[in-house]
């Protein structure tokens, strides 16, 4: 498989020396797991990229649904995205504070929305400050209204319904980046009321193991032996899961940079699945259930 890091990772040192670039906007997609005392816009006006733009991911959804920052409408999106100052044509880098979390999240929103010339900074703030590289803070300045186009790019993303056929028929490999704790139930889910265990016939790939110590992504060809050492076939399709479709997409981050073509994420995830008793739950721990 080919190795597509140059289109979808951002080196801290290119990006600070584009920073000025009229065609590109930094996104700020911070974001903690509930219970976790720090607040990501609070942080951002504390701290951030110069000229970086805040992606609240408990706004920019579907505020109608029960479960936690489901993707948006793309009426609503393209509304959010010009009132950042966010418009076609424009390149974005997006970064959260810990590394690589919940940017990947937004990443994959974007590309979800129908646009692909999207970036994840590798390593995120986190190296940003290590290395040096300029910090801005208090309340962002006003941004030029844009004009943005959005559409929803179906075969990147699944339901209920859509995972529930892959479990029982085998249409596409499910990959969990839970931990292996939580995957195989013995470890309490951080949202109230969910079940534990897994859904039937999925694998587990922790996202942590796709990290380096640094918080940055590891090699093409470090992440393609993790894959496989988790049983994932690369030439079969792969939908991903994890607690809130959050750090799923950092295994689909994983997968576009390995070339993988047929990749989507379970927007609803275990917030979903683990809340409804009506859905097949196991807590075996066989590499692939029949």
């Amino acid at each position: 498989m080919n190795d597509h890091s140059a289109k979808w990772l951002v080196e801290t040192d290119w990006l600070a020396a584009h920073l000025d670039a009229p065609d590109i906007v930094v996104v700020d997609a911070s974001w903690y797991l509930p219970g976790s005392p720090r607040k990501p816009y609070e942080e951002y006006v504390e701290a951030r990229i110069p000229g970086a733009v805040f992606f609240d991911i408990d706004e920019i959804c579907d505020e109608t649904s029960p479960l936690p920052h489901m993707l948006p409408g793309p009426e609503k999106f393209s509304s959010r995205m010009r009132k950042m100052g966010i418009g076609d044509g424009m390149r974005v880098v997006v970064y959260d504070a810990d590394g690589m979390f919940s940017a990947a999240r937004v990443w994959w929103t974007f590309r979800a929305m129908g646009k692909d010339d999207v970036g994840l900074l590798n390593g995120g703030l986190a190296k940003w400050k290590r290395e040096g590289l300029p910090l801005e803070d208090g309340p962002p300045a006003a941004r030029t209204e844009r004009h943005f186009t959005s559409r929803r790019i179906g075969e990147l993303i699944r339901d209920r319904d859509d995972m529930l056929a892959s479990s029982q028929n085998g249409t596409e490999q499910i990959v969990d980046a839970r931990s292996a704790d939580r995957f195989r139930g013995e470890a309490p889910e951080p949202r109230p009321g969910l079940r534990s265990g897994h859904i039937p016939g999925s694998l587990n790939l922790p996202y942590a193991d796709l990290m380096n110590d640094d918080g940055t992504l590891k090699s093409a060809a470090e992440l393609k032996a993790v894959f496989e050492q988790a049983g994932v076939d690369l030439g079969k399709p792969v939908a991903t899961t994890c607690g809130s479709g959050v750090t799923a997409s950092i295994l689909a981050l994983a997968l576009a940079i390995l070339g993988h073509r047929q990749t989507s994420v379970y927007d609803g995830s275990w917030s979903e699945w683990g809340a409804d008793d009506a859905l097949p739950i196991t807590t075996a721990t066989a590499v692939q259930e029949t």
